[in-house]
């Protein structure tokens, strides 16, 4: 079995694959200030719990957006898996030319994305990722990752709209069923729903224009924590793939290092 770990500024999302089958996923706090210990404890605690036996895994690939883990989660895999896993990074063979000006800022999870959505869709793709932070990311039929966006996600505005200012509260996220709203909290939560709802959108037909490329010939893929809500009823056909980084993962680990 792989195990495949992709650590998100909010959260880490993780799962195991057997063969081809992602057999389950799951998804923990990311917390800096966590021990290799700590972390474990919670994998093979989560694990167990699940039915999978900790000793059927045969390898582990990490993918990482989050500097200071990154000698925490390695140092927990060798002790609690005793496997030293594969990270990833743009010198490991990933099936794609990154033409970034310099190749090595592009972030892992923004490489996992472009791998997984060339591999398993195979054509020119735009990638939303709306997760902490928002991307938009480019590839051409070519295999050439062309670059995109950053912005912040959904989340990190809600959370600025209420640290910021003085008498606006924290909201739950959700989606409102008409845009004009009666009072503070469902104005809020229509404002970032709506709004980033039209924002996405926009990008998308900005990219297609930019780029010469017609939508009919376009994958058009989200991915992340508010996919759904965010894309499901878009003006575009979206492909929904939440699972899209563990997906990529898996198959940048083949490329490099089939378990046989």
């Amino acid at each position: 079995m792989l195990l495949v770990i992709d650590v998100g500024n909010t959260s880490i999302t993780w799962g195991v694959y057997k063969g081809d089958e992602l057999v389950n996923d799951f998804r923990t706090s990311t917390v800096k200030t966590r021990t290799s210990d700590e972390y474990g404890l919670i994998f093979i605690n989560t694990l167990t719990h699940a039915n999978i036996d900790p000793q059927d895994i045969e390898d582990v690939i990490i993918s990482s957006v989050v500097p200071n883990l990154m000698h925490t989660l390695p140092s927990m895999v060798k002790k609690y898996f005793n496997k030293n896993p594969m990270i990833v990074n743009c010198e490991l063979d990933l099936g794609i030319n990154i033409k970034y000006d310099n190749p090595k800022e592009v972030g892992a999870d923004r490489i996992v994305n472009a791998v997984g959505a060339l591999e398993i869709y195979g054509k020119k793709s735009i990638i939303v990722d709306i997760g902490t932070a928002m991307t938009f990311c480019v590839v051409d039929e070519e295999k050439n990752y062309l670059g995109g966006l950053i912005m912040p996600g959904i989340g990190i505005s809600a959370e600025a709209l209420f640290m910021m200012t003085s008498k606006l509260p924290k909201i739950e996220i959700i989606a409102p069923d008409k845009v004009i709203q009666a009072n503070t909290v469902g104005a809020m939560q229509s404002g970032l729903y709506y709004g980033f709802k039209e924002m996405i959108d926009g990008i998308v037909a900005k990219l297609l224009k930019e780029l010469n490329w017609k939508e009919e010939d376009t994958n058009i893929i989200s991915t992340g924590g508010f996919s759904t809500m965010l894309t499901s009823d878009s003006r575009y056909n979206f492909i929904i793939n939440r699972f899209l980084t563990l997906e990529g993962l898996k198959i940048i680990y083949e490329k490099n290092n089939k378990i046989d």
